[in-house]
C-alpha cells in the first residue's frame, strides 16, 4: 500500500553530490516554485482545506509550509557560508502549520516561494566546489555538508508537490 506521507519515498541523505548531481539538484530547486504553483492551480477553498492524507496537513498548510521550510534552508546556507560549522536552529514545523498565517490565501506564499527561489538558486549556482564542502550542524540530524542539504531540498519541494498532485488524482480534481 502506498504511504501517502511519502509519495516519492522518504529522503535518503547521500554521502555527497558530484558536480552533475549538484547541477541537477539545483535545477530541481529552480523548478520547484512553478511545479508547486501548477499543483495547486485552480483549487478552491474547500479543496485547499482538504488534508492531503488522513490526519495530515491541508493543501493550504502545505502551501504555506514549503516557503517556510525553504526560507529556513536559505538562511542555513548563508550561515554555513559565513560561519564555521554553525549549529542551526530547528523549528517546530507542525506548530508553524497551526499558526494563523497558515490559514490565509496561498498566493502570498506562492509569490514568496518564487522570490525566495530566485535568490536561493542564484546563490546555489555561484558556489565553488570548496563551498559545497562547508558544513552545518542540525541538532537533530547531525553534521551535514551543503551538498547534502541541497539534496534534501531537491527532494523536499517535489515531495510536497507530489502530495498535492496525488491528492488531486485520488479526488479526481483534474
Amino acid at each position: 500500500m502506498e504511504d501517502l506521507r511519502y509519495p516519492l519515498g522518504p529522503f535518503r541523505r547521500p554521502p555527497s553530490l558530484d558536480p552533475a548531481a549538484r547541477a541537477a539538484a539545483i535545477e530541481t530547486v529552480a523548478r520547484t516554485p512553478a511545479a508547486f504553483r501548477l499543483a495547486v492551480r485552480g483549487l478552491d477553498d474547500r479543496q485547499l482545506d482538504t488534508p492531503y492524507r488522513p490526519g495530515g496537513w491541508t493543501v493550504r498548510q502545505v502551501a504555506h509550509h514549503v516557503p517556510d521550510s525553504h526560507m529556513n534552508a536559505y538562511v542555513r546556507f548563508k550561515l554555513a557560508l559565513t560561519e564555521e560549522v554553525p549549529t542551526i536552529k530547528p523549528y517546530m514545523e507542525n506548530l508553524w502549520a497551526e499558526l494563523p498565517d497558515s490559514s490565509l490565501p496561498i498566493e502570498p506564499s506562492l509569490a514568496m516561494l518564487e522570490a525566495l527561489h530566485e535568490r536561493w538558486v542564484a546563490l546555489l549556482r555561484s558556489l565553488t566546489p570548496a563551498q559545497w564542502e562547508r558544513q552545518l550542524v542540525h541538532p537533530e540530524s547531525g553534521q551535514q555538508r551543503l551538498d547534502q542539504v541541497l539534496a534534501m531540498y531537491a527532494w523536499h519541494g517535489p515531495h510536497h508537490t507530489a502530495q498535492v498532485t496525488k491528492l488531486r488524482e485520488r479526488q479526481g480534481w483534474g
